[in-house]
């Protein structure tokens, strides 16, 4: 960020916090050393300890946040690091998180996007290339140029694939990571009222395709809007519902909300896995007259007859089991069509294939590792974290951000000869965009109960969540985790 944006983004808080009564030096207050270094982007007080002396190869696989973010705390914690990032993406990275807001049209495309090699931290090699083939009983990765890669330390932090292929009707006929502007090969996504958040340009035609859709019902056109979560794990669980939370908002913003039915088909049976958020999302999805059908997974799309088809499951009472004394559960399903004007796609979400298929995924997909220590279940020298990772949850930015420290941490003791004893708690974040000035702040961890950071209730929508996700976050990733001091 710099000087010019930065001053701008001190005067927008100031103008939010006048609006509310409350000076800055009170909300420092109320955020604390850590919040209140966020929200005014002024750094991190991150603490790198001193350096080790250990020795070794260290290959990082993946060099997005979580990979650059570990790239650079280890440049702090050793005295003489070797890195290597394998990173085949394209200059051009893209800060997630900002994604929504573009769809929003909060933000342009433009704001979320940097250049990867800004960030690459001094003395680290960077490779432009993908790992294709991982053999970790000699310690040796192979890349898609032809060279062999041997570690003695192996860091995979590779992302997730988007997935759009398994939607029969869009057109797409591959996978997509979910770093870097990588757009599905698609003549549908972007026009035809189909939009979806989750790579970089779909995040702008999303706002076109909004815009769209509101025109429609301030003319007076009684519109649909569908929005869906799919049957696997997927970056930010809120994501889904946050886009959905900003069309409620834009159309009340052009007093249209009465022309529009907003409905949101998750595959799962809840609205959040933590039931104080489940409980406050239902209560906010209620006062918005906004709808939800549970067990609904988006199967196929008709883009011009502008036809959903999902797949309901739900699972009925079976016949007497005499051995255990109990009634079998036999699942159905049916396939069921919605018709839509707007609908934004949440895409099925998996692992790479040469990492879910080696000896690394074991052929399940997520890389297994000790939840805690992040530790290879069966290679000790292998870390993974990101939302590549085997955990419960965390498949975020602010999981990243306490996941690295942890490896990091880690992998010198392992270095060192040491067991490894930093523990990751299962942390997780999602600032929930519930409108166009305030969000519910959902932390939590495994223990699946709310653990704000803050005194405050964290079901509650609050403006000062907006303040931080809308000029905070961005430059505290950027300039703090990043640089492996946040």
């Amino acid at each position: 960020m710099d000087k010019k944006m930065m001053k701008e983004s001190f005067e927008l808080i100031d103008a939010h916090l006048k609006e509310e009564g409350m000076s800055r030096r009170d909300a420092l207050k109320l955020f604390g050393t850590g919040g209140a270094a966020a929200l005014m982007a002024t750094g991190a007080t991150g603490c790198t300890g001193t350096s080790s002396n250990a020795k070794g190869k260290i290959l990082i696989v993946g060099g997005g946040l979580s990979g650059m973010a570990t790239a650079a705390g280890l440049t702090h914690a050793l005295s003489n690091p070797d890195i290597t990032i394998l990173e085949p993406n394209e200059l051009s990275t893209s800060y997630q998180p900002g994604q929504t807001l573009v769809g929003g049209g909060v933000w342009t495309k433009e704001q979320v996007v940097y250049k990867r090699d800004d960030f690459l931290p001094d003395g680290v090699t960077l490779i432009k290339e993908q790992a294709v083939e991982f053999n970790p009983d000699s310690n040796t990765v192979k890349t898609s140029g032809g060279k062999t890669i041997k570690y003695d330390y192996l860091i995979i932090a590779a992302g997730l694939k988007l997935d759009f292929s398994k939607i029969e009707g869009l057109g797409i006929d591959q996978s997509i990571t979910s770093t870097g502007d990588h757009s599905p090969v698609s003549k549908v996504i972007g026009q035809n009222g189909l939009a979806s958040i989750y790579f970089q340009q779909g995040s702008e035609d999303t706002w076109k395709e909004m815009q769209k859709f509101i025109a429609e019902a301030k003319s007076g056109k009684k519109v649909k809007g569908i929005f869906t979560h799919p049957n696997t794990p997927i970056k930010c669980g809120g994501a889904p519902k946050k886009i959905m939370y900003l069309a409620d908002a834009r159309l009340r913003e052009a007093g249209a909300r009465e022309n529009a039915e907003l409905t949101f088909y998750p595959n799962g049976s809840n609205m959040f896995g933590v039931k104080e958020y489940h409980d406050a999302i239902v209560n906010q999805f209620e006062a918005r007259d906004m709808k939800w059908n549970y067990r609904h997974n988006l199967v196929a799309v008709d883009p011009e007859k502008k036809i959903a088809t999902f797949n309901r499951h739900w699972e009925e009472k079976g016949e007497w089991d005499e051995d255990l004394e109990e009634y079998s559960v036999v699942p159905r399903s049916e396939k069921v069509e919605m018709p839509y004007d707007f609908m934004h796609i949440t895409p099925p979400q998996v692992a790479p294939e040469e990492i879910a298929n080696s000896p690394l995924g074991s052929g399940k997909g997520w890389v297994p590792v000790k939840k805690e220590t992040l530790q290879h279940v069966k290679y000790p020298n292998v870390f993974a974290l990101g939302d590549i990772v085997a955990v419960p949850m965390g498949k975020t930015g602010g999981s990243a951000r306490k996941q690295y420290k942890v490896v990091i941490e880690n992998l010198i003791a392992v270095m060192e000869g040491r067991e490894p004893k930093a523990e990751y708690d299962g942390y997780t974040v999602c600032p929930l965009i519930t409108s166009l000035s305030t969000i519910m702040l959902a932390e939590f961890n495994w223990t699946g109960k709310p653990t704000p950071s803050f005194p405050l209730d964290p079901t509650q929508e609050r403006w000062i969540w907006w303040l931080l996700k809308v000029y905070g976050l961005k430059p505290m990733t950027q300039y703090g985790m990043l640089s492996g001091r946040a």
